[in-house]
């Protein structure tokens, strides 16, 4: 049998009140040239019908959460897929069409453990400018931590192999990423984590609708991750930090003054009704 068929990838999204963003996530699934072979949705404590909508659709699984914290409901949904190949994604991910296709081919190197991939905001305008310019940033980061490469929570897969080795000593203290914690534990044993631009995806910049004190918080806690683990491949995230923070104000007045739906920048869009910012992913209960 070919090897692409017998790789079957189950996608996690962890959910928290996310029904205005929902629809378009599983839209994108719904719409892949390969169906995973299980979709799981796990609702950590929703009150907006985030659990009601996705079970709507007939592909998904919902399972619930009651511990609060997106680290929680992460780690219920690796244990309960039984793909090969666990993908995992934010519920304002929009998946490229041949996302699953790339995973499979991904996968078809053995040697591969865990891998996140290259994405664009589509809640922000001048997508392929923007989109280039984040890759340049995320490769070169990728380029300079060897064989510690992080792994970004929005858009990645890993082997459930893999997972069931790290899941019972992954962190699950606030004030880490536990995307980039998940890397470091799949490092410590061995494992062969990557970046590869051509798993790809769209998200959303919404994380820059907070104040700047909460921005530089959530950005500061990418090296802090890795520095609170005695790792010190992730220095080159230092300037990228600082650059991007010097850059808050521009970038949120772009992101606030765009409409995504009329492709418009203009000054009225600034006071447009905005889905509300996800909960930071670093104040989950311990």
């Amino acid at each position: 049998m070919d090897m692409l068929k017998q790789v079957q990838v189950s996608i996690v999204i962890p959910v928290y009140n996310e029904a205005a963003h929902l629809p378009a996530c599983l839209d994108a699934i719904a719409a892949q040239t390969v169906r995973p072979y299980e979709v799981i949705v796990v609702d950590n404590n929703s009150t907006d019908g985030s659990a009601e909508l996705a079970g709507a659709y007939d592909f998904v699984t919902v399972v619930h959460e009651n511990r609060q914290g997106v680290v929680h409901a992460r780690n219920l949904g690796f244990n309960t897929a039984t793909g090969g190949v666990i993908g995992r994604i934010d519920a304002d991910t929009n998946l490229a069409i041949d996302w699953v296709q790339t995973v499979q081919v991904l996968f078809d190197d053995t040697d591969l453990d865990a891998v996140s991939g290259a994405v664009s905001y589509h809640d922000l305008p001048w997508k392929y400018f923007l989109s280039k310019l984040d890759l340049t940033f995320r490769s070169w980061i990728a380029s300079g931590m060897g064989d510690e490469v992080f792994l970004f929570g929005s858009n990645m897969a890993l082997r459930r192999s893999a997972w069931l080795k790290v899941r019972n000593s992954v962190c699950s203290t606030k004030g880490m990423h536990e995307d980039f914690d998940l890397a470091i534990h799949l490092h410590g044993i061995g494992c062969d984590v990557k970046f590869d631009r051509r798993l790809q995806a769209e998200v959303s910049l919404r994380r820059f609708n907070t104040s700047l004190q909460e921005y530089w918080h959530y950005v500061w806690l990418s090296p802090e991750t890795y520095r609170m683990h005695g790792r010190v491949a992730h220095r080159r995230m230092y300037p990228v930090v600082a650059l991007v923070v010097s850059h808050y104000w521009l970038i949120k007045l772009l992101l606030l003054s765009y409409n995504p739906q009329e492709r418009s920048i203009a000054f009225r869009n600034l006071w447009l009704q905005r889905a509300a910012v996800r909960v930071d992913p670093t104040s989950y209960v311990d």
